[in-house]
């Protein structure tokens, strides 16, 4: 008896073969599905590819894994390892690709942490479309990849 699989999802394939090609890739780091089809539909029309990341320490070790990524948009609350602790790992570990928060928090403090911690901006949830998309092109690291 012959049966019918269906083929993995067109997102997981790609992903599977993102750092192969030259396009500039965002790493998006959420615990949401949701938050993360969100974000590419926003991003991806302007010609990024997304790898994504279940949660901080899936997260890491992409960032680790990857070295073409051009910017990393990163949760604060996940389970594993948070946002601001991924943050500090990928500080102390001298990877060099911006990080974005994009949370739903937005205290002063947690804001003033993840500075100091080395991420390049904070993003309140919900966002708008055209408000994450000109961040991500200010910030997104420019020039040949870090092959």
């Amino acid at each position: 008896m012959l049966v019918d699989r269906p083929s993995p999802a067109p997102l997981q394939l790609f992903q599977e073969y993102v750092d192969v090609l030259d396009v500039d890739t965002i790493l998006v780091v959420d615990d949401s599905e949701t938050i993360r089809r969100q974000v590419r539909d926003a991003v991806a029309p302007a010609g990024y590819a997304i790898l994504e990341a279940v949660d901080g320490q899936d997260g890491l070790q992409k960032l680790r894994t990857n070295p073409g990524l051009v910017l990393v948009l990163c949760d604060v609350n996940m389970p594993n390892l948070n946002g601001l602790e991924m943050v500090v790992s990928a500080s102390t570990e001298r990877l060099t690709v911006p990080i974005v928060m994009l949370t739903s928090e937005g205290q002063p403090s947690l804001i003033r942490k993840a500075r100091e911690a080395g991420a390049k901006g904070w993003i309140v949830k919900p966002f708008k479309r055209e408000l994450l998309l000109a961040a991500v092109q200010k910030l997104a690291i420019r020039g040949p990849k870090n092959d």
